[in-house]
């Protein structure tokens, strides 16, 4: 008999990709789908599962203690995706991110304490969180890297309310024996990323004709994660990580936005003359890095879909092919698709 899971923030980017991937690799499972369709929650994103039996999608908020708490009583295990993610909107606005990410999550671990016994355990809780809590790496020091034992130190209002979030899964851990463990992840791409984030938009810009933005002088540091090997990373965790630990996982794929940037004009027969450059992110972090020989050391796992240029090529044919989906996105049309499939239900 599979197991049944709840993922929480399933019509997001990674969360699609990992509910979609979780049902191919594990054709026994079953998942429960709870998500508040936010701004970037796009339930469109799974509508090949629409009439799945091993697939339920529940709209609702992870703030909801009633409907939380429902849900975690009939599932297995519990895979908490849903955050606000987006780093320039909390720098607009940092109180959803504090809502969602802290008061959220601490929702989820009450209902989850719930099912502690006496000697610990319960249903397993998978944190998925970001490396963005380590705070910034120099860009002279290319030896160095994030480990779980680096201290956490935050340079944003999204990276404090994730590390917040983190703090109170090993807190609950700790003090409650509750089953827990916290992944954090490098930068994701892949299919289905919403067309604010770098890659989808340098892309579908230039489908439009529009240049691309690049931020201050283009030499921040990021290590690009393809999100299926990161799915197959947080199963593998789901599955065979060791309770009270954290583990990164990274792409082993450091590349500066300037050669992001360039790639993905080359990709797209572009030339230089598309780049904008604009003003920096406020308090923009550096470089970020993972050292990933933690999980590749005790659960077996690493990286195989990440490498560029193939990933990236692959990439972006993806946004080139799917035209619809982000034009979509883009007008905002998305948003209707949960009425013209569950409003009369």
């Amino acid at each position: 008999m599979g197991r049944h899971l709840l993922v929480t923030g399933g019509c997001g980017f990674i969360g699609s990709n990992f509910v979609r991937f979780v049902l191919t690799h594990r054709p026994d499972w079953s998942v429960t789908n709870l998500d508040c369709l936010s701004y970037s929650g796009n339930l469109e994103n799974l509508a090949d599962l629409e009439g799945d039996a091993r697939y339920e999608f529940v709209r609702g908020d992870i703030r909801d203690r009633e409907l939380v708490e429902k849900l975690v009583e009939r599932c297995d295990a519990v895979v908490h995706f849903a955050a606000e993610s987006h780093v320039d909107r909390s720098i607009m606005d940092s109180r959803p991110f504090v809502e969602t990410n802290v008061l959220g999550t601490q929702t989820l671990l009450e209902a989850a304490r719930k099912h502690v016994g006496e000697g610990g355990g319960g249903k397993r809780f998978v944190h998925v969180s970001t490396d963005e809590v380590y705070g910034s790496l120099p860009l002279d020091r290319p030896d160095l890297k994030f480990t779980e034992a680096t201290p956490l130190h935050t340079n944003s209002p999204y990276s404090a309310s994730k590390a917040g979030s983190d703090l109170l899964v090993g807190a609950y851990h700790h003090t409650f024996g509750l089953d827990a463990v916290i992944t954090r992840c490098s930068n994701n791409f892949g299919p289905y990323q919403f067309p604010e984030k770098v890659i989808p938009l340098f892309v579908t810009n230039l489908i439009e004709g529009k240049k691309v933005p690049l931020y201050g002088d283009g030499k921040n540091v990021r290590d690009w994660l393809h999100v299926d090997d990161h799915c197959e990373a947080v199963l593998t965790v789901l599955e065979k990580g060791r309770s009270g630990e954290v583990y990164n996982i990274g792409g082993n794929n450091e590349r500066s936005n300037l050669e992001l940037t360039h790639a993905i004009l080359q990709i797209m027969g572009k030339g230089s003359q598309m780049i904008q450059p604009v003003a920096d992110r406020l308090g923009h972090d550096r470089r970020y890095a993972i050292d990933a020989s933690k999980i590749r050391r005790e659960l077996g796992w690493a990286p195989t879909r990440s490498a560029w240029p193939r990933a990236l090529e692959q990439t972006v044919q993806w946004y080139v092919k799917n035209t619809r989906w982000w034009q979509r996105v883009k007008s905002g049309e998305y948003r209707r698709y949960y009425e013209q499939q569950y409003g009369k239900r």
